[in-house]
């Protein structure tokens, strides 16, 4: 199982996911900002023929219908695009603490390979001595 996900990270070209990662950030942030100032109206369906003394009362229930109906969606809207900017500002959170995470590993990689060969070479030294 783990060298599944091992293989789908190998795959990922981490360098552009890294790089990406400030305008995805700064495109949510950008969706929020018009999305939380944008206000319109929707167009209603089209009306039923309707007698005369029904036609105005039924047109003012709708209006008020359709605009509870849009200020739900509105606030759905906004709640979604809240939603996605906070997830691209941890995406990108989480993509600066990998690349950390990765030049940690790096030295930490490069450290154990110049102990090796130091402990190698001290192995053949005691080895050629006796």
């Amino acid at each position: 199982m783990a060298t599944g996900w091992w293989s789908v990270l190998k795959t990922v070209p981490w360098s552009e996911v890294i790089n990406a990662a400030p305008q995805v950030a700064t495109g949510a942030r950008r969706l929020w900002d018009t999305v939380a100032r944008k206000s319109g109206t929707a167009p209603g369906p089209a009306m039923e023929a309707q007698p005369e003394e029904n036609l105005f009362g039924t047109l003012v229930l709708r209006v008020e219908k359709n605009e509870s109906n849009l200020a739900d969606l509105r606030t759905q809207m906004l709640q979604a695009s809240e939603i996605i900017a906070n997830l691209a500002d941890q995406n990108a959170q989480l993509i600066a603490k990998m690349e950390l995470a990765r030049t940690r590993l790096l030295w930490l990689g490069m450290a154990t390979g110049v102990s090796s060969i130091l402990a190698l070479v001290a192995l053949g030294v005691i080895l050629a001595r006796t």
